[in-house]
């Protein structure tokens, strides 16, 4: 039966479920029949011991690409620009290696994931106010991970390029447009961007193999796409204003399909402007996540019933504890059942699996396929400046249908899912955590 959560029970529930996935410490907030609800468990810290609270600041990780987003849109009703508009009408300097898509790189690209930009560019240009400026013009050497809109590939440069938008049209660093236009405006309190704001308030740690990271977050210049800190009742604020008219004129042109997903058994089936769509039981459910270095964060809503659930934590088996939350949530508060993470059919399926064998590769990543005793097997690791940070995952992989396949790393416990597809021109992807690979050898 769907009705109001018991918010005795949750606050037991959440430190349940933060044993159970070993996660060190969460926050949840959700919005249900008009009404806040906020719970906290756990520690922020396992070197301090300091305990969360329900104002703790958490990093919310790509998130913020919603609030990014919404900033554009807020800039697109006011007549400054569209979604059209290509991004060199706004930054006549701006530059990745295509030059075509140089030229014809349009926002829409940007916000809806399809630019083709090799997206996982982290490169530090400083604490200066013109960081992101900085990091806009070291994209001029950004090759294209896919053709200019043909596929859906996760991006964060494109987000930090949309984030160079909103500083050249409002003349704002962006950390003072996002205040400006979002977090002044629906009274935010625990919201901020730069670690020495955070340090006022109880800040939360991120946490790998259940110690505490080796540096507390990354660096500044990309802030647009994933640098928010809040609490997480801010972040349900904020999505709360997206289900009436409390910044935008129309938040529902940010639910418009824009591509559809090539795996859609991840986040979503579709992306829209900024936010991640999918279909529960027929309906809508418009949502995001976002990872740092050993934090994680999910906003969800169901718009037809005004539920708005976000939850933060600080390590652990995230996706597993996120899932597991939600499921149990999302039935109690509106009968809603949240869909199973694809995993293994229960009837074996075979299908030639030297086709997929190769390398995959894009900035920041490099996938290598092979096949063992007629198995393919994944191993997948961070290069670049991320290289080291995040230890390599390695697992094989099982054979769904003809190019879906699951794997699950030793301690994890969840299913990654990986679909094999190929362009229009025959070129051969693999599509895993949002994000497309081409094969390179």
């Amino acid at each position: 039966m769907a009705g109001v959560a018991d918010p005795g029970r949750w606050h037991a529930r959440l430190g349940e479920l933060i044993t159970e996935y070993e996660v060190p410490g969460a926050s949840l907030a959700f919005l249900h029949e008009g009404e806040v609800h906020e719970f906290a468990a756990g520690v922020l810290n396992v070197a301090t011991g300091v305990e969360v609270t329900t104002d703790s600041l958490f990093q919310i990780g790509s998130v913020s690409k919603v609030w990014t987003a919404t900033q554009i849109m807020l800039l697109v009703e006011r007549g400054e620009l569209t979604l059209d508009t290509p991004v060199s009408r706004v930054l006549p300097e701006f530059r990745v290696a295509d030059p075509e898509v140089t030229e014809t790189v349009t926002i829409r690209h940007l916000l809806s994931h399809t630019s083709g930009i090799d997206g996982d560019f982290f490169f530090d240009t400083g604490r200066g106010d013109d960081c992101i400026e900085k990091y806009v013009e070291a994209c001029a050497g950004l090759r294209q991970n896919h053709p200019l809109g043909v596929t859906q590939s996760y991006c964060n440069s494109g987000f930090v390029i949309a984030g160079r938008v909103v500083e050249r049209l409002t003349g704002k660093v962006w950390d003072a447009a996002l205040r400006e236009q979002i977090i002044e405006p629906l009274g935010l309190t625990h919201t901020w961007t730069l670690p020495e704001d955070v340090l006022r308030f109880r800040g939360a740690m991120g946490h790998l193999d259940g110690a505490p990271a080796p540096v507390w977050g990354l660096m500044r210049s990309c802030g647009p796409a994933g640098l928010i800190c809040a609490r997480a009742a801010d972040v349900v604020a904020f999505a709360r204003a997206h289900l009436g008219t409390g910044l935008l004129a129309d938040p529902r042109a940010m639910w418009e399909p824009q591509v559809d997903i090539p795996n859609p058994h991840t986040l979503g089936r579709q992306w829209g402007v900024g936010w991640i769509l999918d279909e529960w039981q027929g309906r809508l459910v418009v949502s995001h996540g976002g990872n740092t270095i050993g934090q994680a964060a999910m906003l969800w809503m169901v718009p037809d019933t005004g539920t708005v659930v976000c939850v933060l934590a600080n390590g652990g088996d995230t996706p597993a504890f996120q899932h597991a939350l939600a499921t149990e949530l999302f039935g109690e508060l509106i009968g809603l059942a949240v869909p199973p993470v694809l995993g293994p059919s229960t009837e074996p399926f075979e299908t030639d699996v030297e086709r997929y064998a190769g390398v995959y590769e894009r900035e920041g990543n490099r996938t290598t396929v092979t096949v063992r005793d007629g198995r393919l097997s994944l191993r997948s690791e961070a290069t670049g400046s991320l290289a080291g940070m995040r230890p390599p995952l390695e697992f094989d992989l099982v054979p769904v249908d003809e190019v879906t396949f699951v794997g699950r790393a030793e301690g994890h416990s969840q299913w990654l899912s990986a679909v094999f597809y190929e362009l229009a021109d025959g070129t051969p992807y693999v599509h895993i955590g949002a994000r497309a690979t081409p094969r390179t050898g």
